[in-house]
């Protein structure tokens, strides 16, 4: 299955309960669950590129998937981790660099959508995309 393609955020789905696990303070919360987020995937065999912008940043992340790497989410955690394909989904296994918690993501197309969820910490959330 490959993931390329434009995607919008279309809607949330328990994010900011997500998000305060997480340790997000609720002015950070507020802005993050309008950000206008826009995903671009480019995937050539394992190697991906996801190029995310919104209204408070732009970053262009490489990885390999199996291949462990560092990444820093929008609010500055930093995480190391590794992006797999398990059947039809894309699933990140990562840990945060400040408590060692575990944070799972799994994105995956569902019809013209692509469904990102997350579990961290008890707290499970979903944030779904758009083709753009």
């Amino acid at each position: 299955m490959t993931f390329n393609g434009t995607w919008k955020v279309d809607r949330n789905d328990n994010y900011d309960k997500f998000m305060e696990q997480m340790g997000i303070n609720l002015v950070k919360r507020k802005l993050a669950a309008h950000d206008n987020l826009k995903i671009v995937i480019e995937q050539d065999g394992d190697k991906f590129v996801v190029k995310e912008s919104s209204t408070f940043r732009k970053i262009d992340i490489e990885f390999t998937q199996g291949v462990n790497f560092e990444y820093s989410l929008a609010d500055g955690t930093e995480l190391t981790g590794t992006w797999t394909i398990e059947g039809n989904k894309l699933v990140g296994k990562f840990n945060r660099k400040d408590n060692g918690k575990e944070l799972l993501t799994t994105r995956e197309i569902v019809g013209d959508e692509l469904i990102q969820s997350y579990h961290y910490d008890g707290v499970d959330a979903k944030r779904i995309f758009k083709r753009g």
